[in-house]
C-alpha cells in the first residue's frame, strides 16, 4: 500500500473552506476511484495561518496513476481548492506502508 503526503498552507477561513471542499467534492471523487482505501485531512492551527496535510491510501502505484496520470510526484490541486489556500506543496512525497496495526474495533 502506498501512502500519499501533500500539504498547504491557509488561513484560519481558507483552511475550513478547504475542508468543506475537500469533504463535498474530493473525498466523493477518490472514493470512487478503484484502489483507493482512505483519506486523512489534518490540520495545525498556528499564530496566523492553519497548516493543512492530506494522507491519502492507495492499494498500488498504479491505483496512484489512476488518479495523478504518470508523473504521481506532481500534486493534483484543483483549482477551487487553490483559492481556499495560500500555499500549497507542487509536489507530493510517497511512503509504502511497511506495516498497518489495527486496533480493536469497538
Amino acid at each position: 500500500m502506498i501512502l500519499r503526503d501533500w500539504g498547504a498552507t491557509a488561513t484560519p477561513e481558507g483552511a475550513g473552506a478547504y475542508a468543506r471542499h475537500f469533504t463535498g467534492a474530493v473525498l466523493p471523487r477518490l472514493s470512487a476511484l478503484p484502489g483507493f482505501h482512505t483519506a486523512f485531512l489534518l490540520t495545525r492551527d498556528g499564530a496566523r495561518l492553519v497548516r493543512i496535510r492530506v494522507l491519502t491510501v492507495w492499494e498500488s502505484f498504479d491505483a496512484v496513476r489512476a488518479f495523478t496520470g504518470p508523473d504521481t510526484a506532481v500534486a493534483a490541486v484543483e483549482p477551487e481548492a487553490r483559492s481556499h489556500v495560500l500555499d500549497y506543496d507542487r509536489t507530493v512525497d510517497h511512503y509504502q506502508i511497511a506495516d498497518l496495526l489495527q486496533g480493536p474495533r469497538r
